[in-house]
């Protein structure tokens, strides 16, 4: 335990004698936490929530196929 208080009390003697390096490195670790936060909250709102169904993974999309084989979206009376 009092090696940990050595190093922190040397890491605040070094970074008094250096700020500029010490505001440099705090920004970047804080705008490379914001980053990871905020991309893991929209991978986790679009990819890893379930959907808010009862029986998600049964939804299927219907199309429809013209000659060529291209699919497009139909209409409730080609249904």
């Amino acid at each position: 335990m009092m090696t940990i208080i050595q190093d922190i009390r040397y890491a605040i003697r070094a970074f008094g004698k250096s700020p500029a390096f010490f505001l440099t490195t705090v920004a970047t670790l804080a705008l490379g936490i914001g980053a990871s936060t905020s991309i893991f909250s929209v991978v986790n709102g679009i990819a890893l929530r379930p959907l808010p169904f009862p029986d998600a993974d049964r939804l299927v999309a219907v199309y429809a196929t013209d000659e060529d084989g291209e699919s497009n979206s139909h209409s409730g009376a080609n249904f």
